[in-house]
């Protein structure tokens, strides 16, 4: 067995700012002791021994006893889950009485045969690890020889009992796990009410390994291990062998991928965190080529890197097709992802995204459980996850940068002002109003305050060497001591010998963070671009710059687009374009690239003037439209959403909207004369995107008589729900000539419009603010077409949670000016066919998904079956199943919080 090589940068840098004063750093450990108090003395008072701790009502969460919320209730067992998840930071934070009394009351109260369905991930991560973790502590006091002298083992004599009630659901042909099991009666059998489910998700099968190898080698019994292990190279061998990248849900029985969309968030966060640290806790090579060292494959880090990995963002993409992003939002359980990059030695990548985490959490106050590529909420749900405070916790200890430390701070007086209640700390229901929850998950108080309390604690302050142990990802603690125990992998190390050394050698230790940062304002400069993307505002005024000084500063409402001396000019004051992996561009400005420090100011102020052009767009947003087909079969039930124009009729003021058969224009393009007039007169004209601006194939379907148009994506495979929405801009002049109104479709509802013409030759739709009821009209029509009468079917307005953007179409020819666009640091823009730069994405204030209005659809349709609608249906069961992608999301966040 090779040793075990830690990837643990600890304390390698000299100090970037100002120190903060020990005394400081001091009273900062002792306000995370106090807010730990506060928590957990009202757990044990008012809820005890209930799983959870309901701090709005001072009572315990039991379940069945109150009201259902789905999923996230599955990791309750009636099993003092946060007594259990605690017991490990209680021995951290010093206090070793309470520990001893924990540890009794679990021994004295804890039942683990209830009969009771539990997710297995969540009972593995909190309750099994817990238990390990409080073993572990126990162990190591006992040894100092003052406390804990009467334990024997009796907390590794429970984590086994719950490794046997949990083994049943790894009982299926893959080895992967069933997502639940009946602590009393397992999976298999009516009286488990479970084993029925088909789809786990990839963080759910690939986080038992540390866990599972602990109880192994703890105990000498290899079967735990085994079984882990083998739901681990399942998961390997099922990756996408193109991408190498792993997709959310997974059938267990026949190893699909159900869902194939592929992030380092929710879903499959701890899978790779567990890879890594599967490596640093066992010294088992295989696993560390699995994540990085794949010689005859590429790892999977190097594919995170290349594809997911936008730096400072990270985006989901397709597992098939990992060039197309499969959403623009990213979920809080990321926030991870810079810790796990410092384990690995990847230092700036984690410096730019924690830097971008930060600024967000400054701007919102918390992490909101998604938020968009332009920072704005995406769910405003926080339950107080402790993955930002973990990640600030190792980016201190890799560059002791005391820039961390304030962040720390940040974390601490949010949580004090925002979340605080009098009976604990309160999760929030929304970060933009501030409203509470009434939920104090367990993993606060296992996670959260033991990195806040490493975060601000000097070595004398801990009761043992944290560098001892591997941090599971619910932060117990698992002493590195068990890569030698008696049970361990027959696995032969794959690693070079001395003799054979060469650079592919160093992919196995962790690079040398003074070499890599021998200029001490490094990770500043990495930060400083980033926080002016987030806050939109720039540090630094413009200079003052005397008469024929060289040339005069590009200013932004001068910029053109496709202006070679305007992008040499962007060069030379340090702001780059970006081109993203999904077509879009970024300006990004570094001041350290920049010719000189007068060029690196007019960047600045550039930037500035960029970010206020896009806030004055901003303020004229609009809510998406809506396209309803009303003809022949549909009769009002395919709703699309689409995106409004910035001129032309506003169809909010409009009562009935507007009305009429659709045909598609001659040239598609509609960028000169329509030549087939006589067929567009009096319709709704259909366009394709791109070669010129929007209001031109406004005006030239206007003087074909058109009473309003559609222009269609050109972008293959783009749709509503992976991309946001956005505002079709005027070209910069006066568009009050155009008259007819025109909305925006993405490529997949596009070509559900154009299937249907195609299907059925004429189609009528109405363009409206939002759907319509089907009315007497509707009814009309479907008497004229000799259909049978059905039940009127009433529409609720199309969701106004959709994220649009203000865009804009040109040619090759056409310079675009900043009036007609938004930009601004990290700016998000698209690429027309010569680079066109677009604006800023931006969400509106709702953000929940549209489960009801789907759900009747649904049965709507099932409901009136017709023949000669069959060609339709498959179009329109995908599209309603992928509008209900975003709340299957989110269900997925809840069940599978890490």
């Amino acid at each position: 067995m090779p040793p075990v090589l830690l990837l643990m940068l600890y304390g390698a840098l000299c100090s970037f700012g100002t120190a903060m004063l020990r005394e400081e750093k001091n009273k900062l450990r002792n306000q995370v002791v106090e807010m730990f108090d506060h928590a957990y003395q009202n757990y044990m008072d008012h809820a005890y021994p209930a799983d959870e701790l309901m701090p709005l009502t001072c009572r315990g969460r039991v379940r069945g006893l109150e009201p259902s919320r789905g999923d996230v209730d599955d990791a309750l067992g009636k099993f003092s889950l946060t007594l259990i998840d605690t017991l490990d930071t209680l021995v951290l934070l010093n206090k070793t009485t309470e520990f001893e009394a924990a540890v009794r009351r679990v021994l004295s109260d804890v039942r683990l045969d209830n009969d009771i369905v539990v997710s297995v991930f969540e009972t593995n991560i909190r309750v099994l690890g817990g238990l390990l973790g409080g073993h572990s502590m126990a162990v190591m006091l006992k040894e100092g020889r003052q406390h804990m002298q009467w334990y024997q083992d009796e907390l590794l004599n429970m984590a086994k009992d719950l490794g046997l009630r949990l083994l049943p659901a790894f009982n299926t042909s893959s080895g992967l796990p069933y997502p639940r099991v009946n602590l009393k009666h397992g999976v298999r059998g009516p009286e488990t009410r479970t084993g029925t489910e088909t789809d786990t998700c990839t963080a759910c099968a690939g986080t038992m390994i540390l866990e599972f190898a602990a109880l192994s080698r703890f105990t000498g019994d290899p079967v735990f291990e085994e079984h882990a292990r083998r739901a681990l190279d399942f998961l390997w061998e099922k990756r996408q062998r193109n991408s190498n990248l792993v997709g959310t849900t997974i059938n267990i029985h026949s190893g699909e991928w159900v869902r194939r969309d592929s992030g380092v968030g929710a879903g499959i966060d701890s899978y790779y965190e567990y890879l890594l640290k599967a490596y640093v806790l066992l010294g088992d090579d295989e696993f560390l080529q699995r994540f990085n060292t794949v010689r005859t494959h590429t790892p999977h880090y190097a594919s995170i890197m290349k594809y997911i990995s936008q730096p400072p963002l990270l985006l989901d993409v397709h597992i098939h097709k990992p060039l197309l992003p499969a959403r623009t939002w990213m979920d809080s359980l990321l926030a991870f992802f810079p810790g796990l990059q410092v384990l690995k030695g990847d230092i700036r990548p984690a410096i730019e995204t924690h830097e971008m985490l930060y600024q967000v959490t400054k701007k919102h106050n918390f992490l909101p459980e998604a938020f968009t590529t332009d920072f704005r909420v995406h769910w405003a749900q926080h339950p107080l996850r402790p993955e930002f405070a973990e990640s600030t916790y190792f980016l201190y200890k890799a560059t002791g940068d005391p820039y961390y430390l304030e962040a720390g701070r940040t974390i601490l007086d949010n949580l004090n002002r925002f979340a605080r209640v009098p009976c604990g700390f309160a999760a929030m229901k929304d970060v933009r109003t501030g409203s509470h929850e009434d939920r104090m998950d367990s993993f606060f108080l296992a996670e959260m305050f033991k990195y806040l309390f490493l975060l601000f604690a000097e070595t004398d302050d801990l009761p043992f060497d944290v560098e001892d142990y591997v941090f599971t990802t619910e932060a117990h603690l698992l002493p590195l001591s068990l890569s030698t125990s008696p049970y361990s992998s027959p696995i032969a190390s794959n690693r070079t010998t001395d003799e054979e050394l060469d650079d592919s050698n160093f992919d196995w230790t962790c690079p040398n963070t003074r070499l890599l940062f021998p200029d001490p304002a490094f990770p500043r400069n990495l930060r400083e671009p980033i926080r002016g993307v987030v806050d939109k505002s720039c540090p630094r005024p413009a200079p003052y710059r005397e008469p024929g000084m060289g040339r005069p500063p590009l200013r932004a409402q001068d910029f053109m687009a496709n202006n070679p001396e305007h992008l040499e000019l962007l060069r030379r004051m340090g702001v780059s374009l970006i081109h993203l992996k999904d077509g879009r561009v970024q300006l990004v400005q570094h001041a350290t690239q920049a010719v000189s420090a007068v060029a690196a100011e007019d960047g600045v102020r550039f930037m500035q003037e960029m970010m206020e052009l896009s806030s004055q767009q901003q303020k004229e947003q609009l809510p998406p439209r809506a396209i309803q087909i009303v003809s022949h079969p549909f009769f009002g039930r395919v709703v699309l959403t689409a995106g409004p124009a910035q001129f032309g009729t506003d169809l909010s003021k409009s009562a009935t909207g507007v009305r009429g058969f659709v045909t598609v224009a001659e040239p598609y393009r509609g960028c000169s004369e329509i030549t087939n007039a006589e067929y567009v007169q009096g319709h709704i004209a259909l366009l394709q995107r791109g070669q010129c601006m929007f209001a031109e194939k406004a005006r030239h379907i206007q003087k074909a008589g058109a009473i309003g148009g559609i222009v269609i994506d050109d972008n293959e495979g783009s749709s509503s729900d992976t991309a946001p929405l956005f505002q079709m801009a005027g070209d910069g002049r006066s568009t009050d000539d155009i008259t007819l109104p025109l909305l925006f479709l993405f490529h997949k509802e596009g070509n559900i419009l154009l299937e249907a013409l195609k299907e059925y030759r004429e189609v009528e739709v109405l363009l409206s603010d939002k759907a319509r009821d089907r009315g007497v009209d509707v009814q009309e029509a479907e008497e004229d077409c000799q259909t049978e009468a059905t039940t009127p079917t009433s529409f609720e307005p199309v969701s106004q949670s959709q994220i649009s953007t203000v865009e804009l179409d040109e040619s090759a020819a056409e310079e675009v000016s900043p009036a007609q666009e938004e930009i601004s640091p990290a700016t998000t823009a698209e690429e027309a066919p010569q680079e066109e730069v677009s604006p800023v994405e931006q969400q509106a204030d709702s953000a929940q998904p549209k489960e009801e209005r789907d759900e009747k659809r649904d049965s709507e349709e099932t409901k009136e079956p017709r023949d000669d609608t069959d060609s339709n249906s498959q179009s329109v069961d995908e599209m309603l199943a992928d509008w209900r992608e975003d709340l299957e999301a989110f269900r997925q966040m809840e069940k599978d919080e890490l």
